[in-house]
Protein backbone atom coordinates (compact mmCIF):
# COMPACT_ATOMS: atom_id res chain seq x y z
CA UNK A 1 0.00 0.00 0.00
CA UNK A 2 1.55 3.52 -0.58
CA UNK A 3 0.72 5.47 2.02
CA UNK A 4 0.42 9.71 1.22
CA UNK A 5 -0.22 11.71 4.66
CA UNK A 6 -0.65 15.15 5.89
CA UNK A 7 1.81 16.63 9.06
CA UNK A 8 -0.04 18.86 11.29
CA UNK A 9 -2.17 19.45 14.47
CA UNK A 10 -5.70 19.42 14.80
CA UNK A 11 -6.82 18.23 11.33
CA UNK A 12 -9.66 16.42 11.19
CA UNK A 13 -11.24 18.66 8.97
CA UNK A 14 -8.40 18.07 6.56
CA UNK A 15 -8.65 19.40 2.79
CA UNK A 16 -5.91 16.94 1.74
CA UNK A 17 -6.93 13.77 2.76
CA UNK A 18 -10.54 14.10 1.33
CA UNK A 19 -8.88 15.73 -1.83
CA UNK A 20 -6.29 12.64 -2.37
CA UNK A 21 -8.65 10.22 -1.68
CA UNK A 22 -10.68 11.39 -4.04
CA UNK A 23 -8.61 11.10 -6.58
CA UNK A 24 -7.70 7.92 -5.72
CA UNK A 25 -10.62 7.03 -6.99
CA UNK A 26 -11.38 8.76 -10.07
CA UNK A 27 -8.58 8.21 -11.50
CA UNK A 28 -8.72 4.81 -10.24
CA UNK A 29 -5.15 4.69 -8.66
CA UNK A 30 -4.70 1.21 -6.95
CA UNK A 31 -3.23 0.38 -3.62
CA UNK A 32 -2.62 4.02 -2.48
CA UNK A 33 -4.23 5.92 0.47
CA UNK A 34 -3.95 9.02 2.40
CA UNK A 35 -4.26 9.38 5.81
CA UNK A 36 -3.80 12.14 8.84
CA UNK A 37 -0.52 11.92 11.35
CA UNK A 38 -2.09 14.23 13.98
CA UNK A 39 0.84 15.54 16.17
CA UNK A 40 1.00 17.10 19.26
CA UNK A 41 4.46 17.46 19.19
CA UNK A 42 7.31 16.93 15.80
CA UNK A 43 8.68 14.21 18.84
CA UNK A 44 6.70 11.65 16.88
CA UNK A 45 8.22 12.50 13.38
CA UNK A 46 10.92 9.65 13.50
CA UNK A 47 8.47 6.85 13.95
CA UNK A 48 6.33 8.25 10.91
CA UNK A 49 9.52 8.86 8.86
CA UNK A 50 10.71 5.12 9.42
CA UNK A 51 7.34 3.64 8.15
CA UNK A 52 7.61 3.06 4.37
CA UNK A 53 5.19 6.05 3.24
CA UNK A 54 5.49 7.68 0.19
CA UNK A 55 5.30 11.15 0.85
CA UNK A 56 3.63 13.96 3.28
CA UNK A 57 2.05 17.39 3.15
CA UNK A 58 2.84 19.33 6.16
CA UNK A 59 0.17 22.41 7.65
CA UNK A 60 -0.41 24.22 10.53
CA UNK A 61 1.84 24.48 13.08
CA UNK A 62 4.46 22.47 11.45
CA UNK A 63 5.68 24.33 8.66
CA UNK A 64 8.87 26.05 9.65
CA UNK A 65 9.88 23.56 12.75
CA UNK A 66 9.80 20.66 10.75
CA UNK A 67 12.63 21.78 8.53
CA UNK A 68 15.71 20.70 11.20
CA UNK A 69 14.10 17.01 10.20
CA UNK A 70 14.77 17.10 6.61
CA UNK A 71 17.77 16.51 4.64
CA UNK A 72 17.34 19.01 2.29
CA UNK A 73 15.43 21.70 0.77
CA UNK A 74 14.60 22.54 -2.71
CA UNK A 75 15.61 26.17 -3.79
CA UNK A 76 11.73 27.82 -3.35
CA UNK A 77 11.42 26.40 0.37
CA UNK A 78 15.03 27.69 1.14
CA UNK A 79 14.21 30.91 0.03
CA UNK A 80 10.68 31.22 1.44
CA UNK A 81 11.62 29.13 5.14
CA UNK A 82 8.54 27.32 5.14
CA UNK A 83 7.58 23.57 4.03
CA UNK A 84 4.45 22.03 2.94
CA UNK A 85 5.20 19.19 1.09
CA UNK A 86 7.86 16.35 1.77
CA UNK A 87 9.29 13.89 -0.60
CA UNK A 88 11.39 10.80 0.66
CA UNK A 89 13.24 9.41 -2.19
CA UNK A 90 16.21 7.08 -1.49
CA UNK A 91 15.87 7.56 2.41
CA UNK A 92 16.29 11.58 1.67
CA UNK A 93 13.85 13.15 3.26
CA UNK A 94 13.56 16.90 0.86
CA UNK A 95 11.36 20.00 1.46
CA UNK A 96 9.28 21.77 -1.34
CA UNK A 97 6.88 24.48 -1.04
CA UNK A 98 3.96 24.25 -3.24
CA UNK A 99 1.68 26.55 -1.37
CA UNK A 100 3.60 29.84 -3.53
CA UNK A 101 2.81 27.84 -6.77
CA UNK A 102 -1.07 27.91 -5.99
CA UNK A 103 -1.46 31.04 -4.69
CA UNK A 104 0.57 32.71 -7.80
CA UNK A 105 -1.66 30.94 -10.60
CA UNK A 106 -4.82 31.07 -8.62
CA UNK A 107 -4.38 34.83 -8.40
CA UNK A 108 -3.01 35.66 -11.64
CA UNK A 109 -6.02 35.52 -13.68
CA UNK A 110 -7.54 37.96 -11.20
CA UNK A 111 -4.79 40.78 -11.56
CA UNK A 112 -5.58 43.83 -13.02
CA UNK A 113 -2.70 46.19 -14.20
CA UNK A 114 -3.33 48.52 -11.08
CA UNK A 115 -2.65 45.55 -8.71
CA UNK A 116 0.71 46.78 -7.79
CA UNK A 117 0.72 46.92 -4.06
CA UNK A 118 -0.52 44.18 -1.93
CA UNK A 119 -1.51 43.96 2.12
CA UNK A 120 -0.37 40.44 3.45
CA UNK A 121 -2.57 40.22 6.76
CA UNK A 122 -0.52 37.87 9.15
CA UNK A 123 3.11 36.58 9.70
CA UNK A 124 2.66 32.46 9.82
CA UNK A 125 3.72 29.85 7.36
CA UNK A 126 1.54 30.89 5.08
CA UNK A 127 2.28 33.99 4.92
CA UNK A 128 5.91 33.21 3.83
CA UNK A 129 4.84 31.61 0.47
CA UNK A 130 2.70 34.80 -0.16
CA UNK A 131 5.39 36.91 -0.29
CA UNK A 132 7.69 34.43 -1.93
CA UNK A 133 4.86 34.48 -4.84
CA UNK A 134 4.10 38.26 -4.54
CA UNK A 135 7.93 39.22 -5.13
CA UNK A 136 7.78 36.58 -8.50
CA UNK A 137 5.08 39.01 -9.65
CA UNK A 138 6.50 42.50 -8.84
CA UNK A 139 3.87 43.15 -7.01
CA UNK A 140 5.13 44.86 -3.56
CA UNK A 141 3.69 44.36 -0.32
CA UNK A 142 3.50 45.11 3.08
CA UNK A 143 2.38 43.01 6.11
CA UNK A 144 0.31 43.74 8.48
CA UNK A 145 -0.24 42.27 12.72
CA UNK A 146 -1.39 42.97 15.78
CA UNK A 147 2.53 43.46 17.22
CA UNK A 148 6.04 43.05 14.90
CA UNK A 149 4.99 44.16 11.23
CA UNK A 150 5.38 47.06 8.69
CA UNK A 151 1.85 48.08 9.71
CA UNK A 152 -0.84 46.85 12.77
CA UNK A 153 -3.87 47.04 12.21
CA UNK A 154 -4.13 50.24 14.29
CA UNK A 155 -2.00 51.87 11.96
CA UNK A 156 -4.36 51.16 9.07
CA UNK A 157 -6.35 54.27 7.59
CA UNK A 158 -7.96 55.23 4.20
CA UNK A 159 -4.75 56.40 2.52
CA UNK A 160 -3.27 52.85 2.94
CA UNK A 161 -6.05 50.93 2.30
CA UNK A 162 -6.51 53.47 -1.25
CA UNK A 163 -2.55 52.72 -1.66
CA UNK A 164 -2.92 48.78 -1.81
CA UNK A 165 -5.36 47.77 -3.71
CA UNK A 166 -4.46 43.95 -3.05
CA UNK A 167 -5.83 42.43 0.46
CA UNK A 168 -4.48 39.10 1.74
CA UNK A 169 -5.95 37.30 4.68
CA UNK A 170 -3.62 35.01 5.96
CA UNK A 171 -4.38 34.59 9.32
CA UNK A 172 -6.90 31.55 10.17
CA UNK A 173 -9.50 34.42 11.59
CA UNK A 174 -13.50 33.22 9.94
CA UNK A 175 -12.32 29.70 9.50
CA UNK A 176 -15.51 27.22 10.43
CA UNK A 177 -16.80 27.07 12.81
CA UNK A 178 -15.67 31.09 14.28
CA UNK A 179 -17.08 32.15 11.20
CA UNK A 180 -18.20 35.79 12.06
CA UNK A 181 -14.32 36.96 12.89
CA UNK A 182 -12.90 38.76 10.53
CA UNK A 183 -9.48 40.56 10.55
CA UNK A 184 -9.93 44.67 11.88
CA UNK A 185 -9.24 46.36 9.15
CA UNK A 186 -10.85 49.44 7.84
CA UNK A 187 -13.79 48.19 5.38
CA UNK A 188 -15.36 51.16 4.98
CA UNK A 189 -12.29 52.23 2.21
CA UNK A 190 -12.59 49.01 0.38
CA UNK A 191 -13.60 50.07 -3.34
CA UNK A 192 -14.73 48.12 -6.67
CA UNK A 193 -11.01 48.44 -7.64
CA UNK A 194 -9.44 46.31 -4.49
CA UNK A 195 -9.26 42.48 -4.81
CA UNK A 196 -9.13 40.96 -1.81
CA UNK A 197 -7.83 37.06 -1.38
CA UNK A 198 -8.56 34.67 1.58
CA UNK A 199 -6.53 31.36 1.87
CA UNK A 200 -9.09 30.09 4.01
CA UNK A 201 -12.11 28.03 2.32
CA UNK A 202 -14.58 26.95 4.94
CA UNK A 203 -16.82 28.61 4.81
CA UNK A 204 -16.70 29.50 0.81
CA UNK A 205 -17.09 33.00 1.48
CA UNK A 206 -15.86 34.55 5.04
CA UNK A 207 -16.97 37.11 6.74
CA UNK A 208 -13.47 39.14 5.37
CA UNK A 209 -15.10 38.58 1.53
CA UNK A 210 -18.41 39.29 2.59
CA UNK A 211 -17.31 42.79 3.86
CA UNK A 212 -14.86 43.35 1.19
CA UNK A 213 -17.69 42.11 -1.75
CA UNK A 214 -20.19 44.20 0.08
CA UNK A 215 -17.90 47.52 -1.11
CA UNK A 216 -17.70 45.97 -4.73
CA UNK A 217 -14.28 44.71 -4.43
CA UNK A 218 -13.21 41.28 -6.20
CA UNK A 219 -12.84 37.98 -4.16
CA UNK A 220 -11.67 34.95 -4.08
CA UNK A 221 -10.99 32.31 -1.46
CA UNK A 222 -8.35 29.52 -0.98
CA UNK A 223 -9.86 26.52 -2.49
CA UNK A 224 -8.17 27.20 -6.18
CA UNK A 225 -5.23 27.61 -4.43
CA UNK A 226 -5.13 24.28 -2.55
CA UNK A 227 -6.18 22.09 -5.14
CA UNK A 228 -3.20 23.44 -7.06
CA UNK A 229 -0.62 22.83 -4.45
CA UNK A 230 -1.86 19.52 -4.02
CA UNK A 231 -1.30 18.68 -7.25
CA UNK A 232 1.75 20.21 -7.77
CA UNK A 233 2.49 17.96 -4.49
CA UNK A 234 1.40 15.13 -6.46
CA UNK A 235 3.96 15.46 -9.63
CA UNK A 236 6.80 16.09 -6.45
CA UNK A 237 6.24 12.45 -5.24
CA UNK A 238 5.49 10.23 -8.44
CA UNK A 239 7.50 12.08 -11.25
CA UNK A 240 10.43 14.09 -9.95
Amino acid sequence: MNTYGLIGKNISYSFSRNYFNEKFKKETILNSQYINFDLDSLSQLNQIFNQENKGFNVTIPYKETIIPYLDELDLHAEKISAVNTIQIKNNIKTGFNTDWIGFKNSIVPLLKPYHKKALILGTGGASKAIKYALEQLQIEYKVVSRTQADFTYNDLNESIIKEYLVIINCTPLGTFPNIEQAPQIPYKFITENHLAYDLVYNPEETQFLKNCKVKGAQIKNGLEMLEIQAEEAWKIWNFQ
